[in-house]
């Protein structure tokens, strides 16, 4: 079942320009905001609690100056902006790098590594690895490691009010000293590879709701074009009808007026021209329920359809599975359910065997009492053997000539799996009628899940 030629076809890949970007203009500043006054709030009342209940003789003027302008920091960016205002790369770099300088001054003042809540530099690296690019990220994470290293060794010593310095022991000072160091290095690098993830498998199943609402489309589409070719083929017959028998009738009562038989020829033409163009345009089918279930291998054809003609032989075979070779009743392909993400997950697999092959792509379809299962071969060079266990997964990087994202692979796993399809890639180990076959897709269902009832339809949606 082809799509009409009046209709393009869904466009089945996804490129880096249609994902929304990784890092950059993401978090919004009342989250930042908030943070920030939960560490003012929370240096305030350690301040002060160590003046009290600990008897350290502090810098408290010193200290609270310092406090105080992180604060107005925080008003000024309250004020500068609204709530809800998302901050650029730029914007959220300097926030961060605020926050560092105001912590290494705090520290500077409290006994530098001596103080235990130095570990705190571990804060803006990470927070920088989860709303910053990793150049931002590199620049924060750098910084950090050159204050850790300052303070080590320049700093305000913490000292007691009858005058005894604490400070640790030198070995003691080096491991705490590599302990943030390793600490900040190690959560950061986690901080960064998570949100990456994170970003990554979001910004795929984005590209995946998008691909299959533009196939929903079509779909719909399709119903919609072939109700009215079906409801105006009754019109158009009775013209045509009509036509031929006015003709018939000015050709006898008026012979001398050929201009009037050759308008009424004009209208019979052109009711044959409405006809066939409604004809071609209704060959997508339509929201009739009869068209919600077809042959496994129409469904297979429908996908291919539009790499039908990309220069790659597209071949078919069907066979039975187990007991299902013996009863004659499944002897032929089951009606399976024709969904959108059945069509667009198929036609993707297909997309990706038809990219990478040489010359020959076959699909197999086989089915038993239990599962119906299809394969996707290609002739081409395989899977890379480093990316076996990635398969399936977005990989969302810039790609190189040649090269895709991952994204083709992914949207077909995701949408077939809503159908309760378990979908492998693996490479071929054997070859398939005397050729050498490269990469396999298989999707397998359970029969319950795939192959639709033969109950009673009910009734077709009235379409406005």
């Amino acid at each position: 079942m082809a799509a009409p030629a009046d209709i393009a076809p869904v466009q089945t890949t996804a490129t880096a320009a249609d994902l929304p970007p990784e890092r950059g203009a993401r978090v919004r500043l009342a989250t930042l905001v908030n943070l920030r006054w939960l560490a003012v709030l929370g240096q305030t009342a350690t301040l002060v609690g160590a003046s009290l209940t600990l008897s350290l003789s502090l810098e408290l003027g010193l200290c609270f100056v310092v406090v105080g302008l992180l604060a107005l920091a925080n008003l000024s960016a309250t004020v500068r902006h609204p709530s809800g205002h998302r901050l650029t790369e730029r914007e959220a770099l300097a926030f961060v790098l605020i926050d560092l300088g105001q912590l290494t001054a705090l520290l500077y003042l409290t006994g530098g590594l001596d103080n235990p809540f130095a570990l705190l530099f571990m804060a803006p690296v990470t927070v920088s690895a989860t709303v910053l690019s990793l150049r931002s990220t590199a620049l924060v994470g750098v910084l950090a490691l050159v204050a850790i290293t300052l303070l080590a060794g320049y700093h305000l010593p913490l000292v007691l009010e009858d005058g005894t310095e604490l400070a640790l022991p030198r070995l003691f000072l080096i491991g705490f000293w590599a302990a943030i160091v390793v600490g900040t290095l190690f959560l950061g690098g986690l901080a960064w590879r998570l949100t990456l993830e994170t970003n990554r498998m979001s910004a795929a199943l984005l590209a995946t709701q998008a691909a299959l609402a533009r196939e929903q489309k079509l779909h719909d589409l399709g119903g919609v074009v072939a109700a009215a070719a079906h409801e105006l083929g009754t019109p158009l017959a009775t013209i045509k009808l009509t036509a031929g028998e006015l003709r018939d009738e000015v050709a006898e009562a008026l012979p001398d007026r050929p201009d009037l038989s050759e308008d009424v020829a004009l209208i019979a033409s052109q009711a044959d021209r409405c006809r066939d163009i409604m004809r071609s345009m209704g060959q997508a089918g339509k929201d009739d329920l009869m068209m919600r279930s077809a042959p496994l291998e129409a469904v297979l054809r429908e996908a291919a359809a539009p790499h039908a003609d990309r220069g790659v032989a597209i071949a078919f075979e069907a066979f039975t599975l187990g007991a299902a070779a013996e009863a004659a009743s499944d002897a032929v392909p089951p009606d399976i359910h024709r969904s959108p993400e059945v069509i667009h997950g198929l036609r993707n697999l297909i997309q990706n065997a038809v990219d990478h092959a040489r010359t020959r792509v076959l699909v197999e379809m086989a089915w038993s009492d239990r599962v119906v299962r299809v394969r996707v071969l290609d002739d081409g060079p395989g899977y890379p053997i480093e990316m076996m266990g990635r398969l399936g997964d977005p990989f969302l990087r810039r790609p190189r000539p040649k090269d895709g994202m991952g994204l083709g692979l992914f949207i077909a796993k995701t949408l077939l799996a809503r159908t309760g399809a378990t979908v492998r890639f693996r490479n071929a180990t054997r070859r398939r009628q005397g050729r050498a076959m490269g990469a396999v897709a298989e999707v397998t269902w359970p029969r319950t899940a795939i192959v639709a009832g033969r109950g009673a339809l009910g009734e077709n949606m009235r379409v406005m």
